[in-house]
């Protein structure tokens, strides 16, 4: 088992509801391992700025229910510069820390990548409520964001019930639909907009047209914030005034926003979350770096972080030449795999969503 004297903690990209319960459970299990802890204050800024502060068991108590991060978070330009990575490095070595885990999200894993490559050994949490690292099946703030969605909806619900309406609601999710999706079904939205699935606008009209005919009075659309009209529009604005004039229906639009990130997380994300940080720590104590704990079919469990950001350029249809040079046959079927993995899921759902939500 590798000794290390202490290491450092931080918070990167969007916050998401869970990032304290993992900051927890890494303090806590450092500590009991004999490793001190040092919180670096608003991501990789932090880290160049020197902005640190030492973690204790009672620091960090009361915090497994907050939402946010109380280590703060930002995305740091600098941090990308030669210059600022120095600065980086610079204090880690001033303050003794032997190894960092990263929470957060694409971007933090890249910026741990280059941490491991200058000497530093880091370990990153998947910590972002968009679900949108194809390599892992689950990340932390995801069910959370899910259940805010579901909370804001069911109250608009009533309105448009009492009055005819149709509410067309945008939720976050950058380029994947999968917030929209999985609350969109649990809400019975009649229809789900999302960039992974073509989306055919006059079967959607239809749909809405023949349950109006049908009696139905209150309709509910999502729509993932990562959709757009082919000249950049919005589209979730351009479908409400779609179907206010082609259904007669009086439509409202309702762009939830960063609602979606906050408030307390729930069970799911504080246990996901917990076990997350305990692995990240074990990790490192065993001698490993530069891996991303993930969640693979229901289990806690890790891969090599450029692996897991080439599987999520190549799902994302982002590879750029060269990129899968320096893997193996075997790396770059299992890559496939994983995205096949994914799409097939996306492609479950969206047409449990058309045959049930009507």
């Amino acid at each position: 088992m590798t000794k290390f004297r202490r290491i450092g903690v931080l918070t990167s990209g969007g916050d998401a509801p869970g990032m304290n319960a993992a900051i927890r459970a890494i303090t806590r299990k450092a500590l009991e391992q004999g490793v001190e802890v040092m919180g670096i204050i608003g991501g990789y800024s932090g880290l160049i700025n020197e902005k640190i502060i030492p973690l204790t068991t009672r620091s960090v108590a009361n915090i497994i229910n907050r939402g946010g991060t109380m280590l703060y978070s930002d995305r740091c330009v600098e941090f990308k510069t030669e210059e600022g990575m120095a600065k980086a490095i610079a204090t880690c070595k001033k303050y003794d820390i032997d190894a960092i885990v990263a929470i957060g999200g694409d971007g933090t894993f890249r910026g741990a990548t280059d941490l491991t490559l200058r000497g530093v050994p880091t370990i990153g949490v998947t910590g972002t409520i968009d679900n949108d690292i194809t390599a892992t099946d689950y990340t932390v703030g995801f069910d959370t964001a899910m259940n805010t969605v579901l909370e804001a909806v069911d109250k608009l619900r009533d309105t448009c019930e009492s009055h005819a309406r149709c509410n067309v609601v945008e939720v976050m999710g950058r380029n994947c639909g999968q917030i929209a999706l999985m609350s969109g079904i649990a809400l019975g939205a009649i229809v789900i907009c999302i960039p992974e699935v073509p989306f055919d606008e006059k079967l959607a009209l239809e749909k809405i047209k023949s349950a109006k005919d049908a009696g139905k009075r209150g309709f509910v659309v999502l729509v993932s914030e990562g959709c757009f009209t082919e000249d950049g529009k919005p589209y979730g604005e351009v479908l409400r005034e779609k179907i206010e004039e082609e259904t007669g229906i009086e439509s409202k639009f309702v762009r939830l926003a960063h609602i979606v990130r906050g408030g307390a997380p729930t069970l799911r994300d504080r246990l996901t979350a917990t076990k997350m940080g305990v692995a990240a720590v074990e990790l490192l104590l065993e001698g490993k770096s530069n891996r991303v704990v993930i969640e693979d079919d229901g289990k806690i469990t890790d891969l090599d972080i450029v692996f897991a950001l080439t599987t999520d350029s190549m799902y994302k249809n982002k590879l750029k030449e060269g990129a899968l040079d320096k893997f193996s046959e075997e790396d770059i079927a299992a890559m496939k795999a994983i995205c096949d993995k994914r799409k097939a899921e996306i492609d479950e759902l969206y047409k449990i969503a058309y045959d049930v939500c009507k």
